[in-house]
Order: C-alpha cells, then sequence, then structure tokens
C-alpha cells in the first residue's frame, strides 16, 4: 500500500509518481500494488519473495532501503468475482524492502526482484477485533538498522493508531481498491492479479511505511548490515527496553513482533 502514513512518499522520493493519481480525500493511500501473486502467467511477480531472516541485494546493485510496516493477515471472501468482505485475522513486522529506482513503470517493478526481497516476521499476533477498543490500539511500529555493532533507529517510532487508514476506514478502502483501481500510472489492476490468481481465500496485506528518521533516509543497504521491524506493545515495552532486547537477541517476549534480516 503506498502513501498511509504521512509524509513517506516524499522522503522516499516517490511522490511525483502518483502526481496524477486522482483521489477524493487528500488523506487516502494512493493506491494497492501487488508483490507477490501465485498465479502462472509467467509475471515476475510471482517469484515467492518473503523471507524472515535475510534481504538478498538486487542483481542490478540499486540503493534498497527497509521500509517498516505493519502487514495484515486476512480472509477475503468473495461474490461473482468481487471482494465483498476482508477480515485481518493476525498482524506482524513486514518489511516492504524498496529498489530506488527512479523512472520505474509500476511500483510492483521496485518491490520483487527474486528471492529474499521481502520480510514478514515468524510472530504473528491474533487480532481480537480490527476496530478502536481492540489489541492493536497500543501497538506501536519502530525500525533499527545494525552496523559495525551500532545500533541506528531507521524509522521514526510511530503508533499503529497514527496511520492515515486504520480500522473501518481502512479495510472499506481496501475492499473498494480491490474492485475497482484501474491499470493507470504506477498502479494495477487489483481485480486482474486476483482474478489471475484463482480468488485466494487468504492474502498479506502490509498497510503503508512510517516516516524515516533523517539517518533512515538517507542510509542505504549494504551487505552485513542488520535490520529490525519490530512491532511493540506499548504497555508492556518501551522504545529503550526494545532496544535492550535488540542487543540481547531477545526476541520470545509477549506483546512483541520483530523481524530481523540479514543483508547478503
Amino acid at each position: 500500500m503506498a502513501g498511509n502514513f504521512t509524509g513517506h512518499l516524499e522522503q522516499a522520493g516517490e511522490a511525483e509518481d502518483f502526481a496524477n493519481i486522482k483521489v477524493q480525500d487528500e488523506k487516502a493511500p494512493k493506491g494497492l500494488f501487488p508483490f507477490y501473486s501465485n498465479s502462472k502467467t509467467g509475471k515476475f511477480i510471482e517469484i515467492y519473495p518473503l523471507s524472515s531472516s535475510k534481504i538478498s541485494r538486487p542483481p542490478k546493485g540499486e540503493s534498497l532501503q527497509i521500509e517498516p510496516e505493519v502487514a495484515l493477515i486476512c480472509e477475503i471472501s468473495y461474490n461473482k468475482g468481487q471482494v465483498i468482505d476482508l477480515k485481518p485475522k493476525k498482524f506482524t513486522a513486514f518489511n516492504d524492502c524498496t529498489i530506488r529506482k527512479p523512472g520505474a513503470k509500476k511500483i510492483s517493478e521496485k518491490k520483487n526482484w527474486g528471492k529474499n526481497s521481502k520480510g514478514i516476521s515468524l510472530t504473528h499476533i491474533d487480532i481480537d477485533g480490527f476496530s478502536r477498543g481492540g489489541v492493536m490500539d497500543t501497538y506501536r511500529l519502530a525500525c533499527y538498522l545494525k552496523r559495525d555493532d551500532e545500533l541506528h533507529e531507521y524509522g521514526i517510532d510511530s503508533p499503529l493508531i497514527g496511520y492515515s487508514y486504520f480500522y473501518e476506514k481502512l479495510l472499506n478502502w481496501i475492499v473498494f481498491k480491490m474492485n475497482t483501481q484501474n491499470d493507470e500510472g504506477p498502479l494495477e489492476s487489483i481485480a486482474m492479479h486476483l482474478k489471475e490468481s484463482g480468488y485466494p481465500a487468504n492474502a498479506v496485506i502490509a498497510i503503508g511505511s512510517t516516516r524515516y528518521t533523517e539517518f533512515g533516509e538517507s542510509t542505504f543497504l549494504d551487505v552485513g548490515d542488520e535490520s529490525f521491524i519490530i512491532i511493540y506493545d506499548s504497555k508492556l515495552h518501551t522504545r529503550r527496553s526494545v532496544e535492550k532486547l535488540i542487543q540481547d537477541s531477545n526476541y520470545t517476549v509477549s506483546g512483541l513482533s520483530i523481524l530481523h534480516q540479514i543483508v547478503v
């Protein structure tokens, strides 16, 4: 999902890509994009890109950045080829790792360059209700880069409820876009991808990257770097306690989903 956190597209140098995309609400995300499809049509996004442990450098050596996101693991319901319901069952830490590739015609061209080009945590947290008053109210999203044994804050620590669209408003928007988004500019028809994939019953939907710190905005990944994306319950953890868990390699703590990947 593109543009669901204020300011990220500008930092990523992608705002111009969406200059001609019309939206009724200026705060709305700019669109959905595919990063993987299990169809058999010969498209490059049919290569499974998700890893819980490593990021592979792109073969052409393009600049690469972490994109810390929350992923919703959803059940999809259809009626006559139209999505009629989307039910988030779990959420987890996700790395929408992205090539900085000026001039790419579609967002998906920057999102899947082969195996290990994306990241998803193995720790999935149950959603008791995707609405105010539910478990996600108190969770936050943080991101760090470890280089030469030094830990740097890469993304701005942010509450999940800080997303521009969240809960019911987000689900309604996603369902609408799944059914109506056209192949236009950097975007593609999601309905076409769903049809080609045989109308999958489940989907992993990453709901947008947070803003970068100054370090994150200006720092690209190199071999040996370690990426950490953390979703943590602010009732149980603080930013400093999360940093200590990273330093201690202690990832099996309640109220936490950590994605740790090494760049290879």
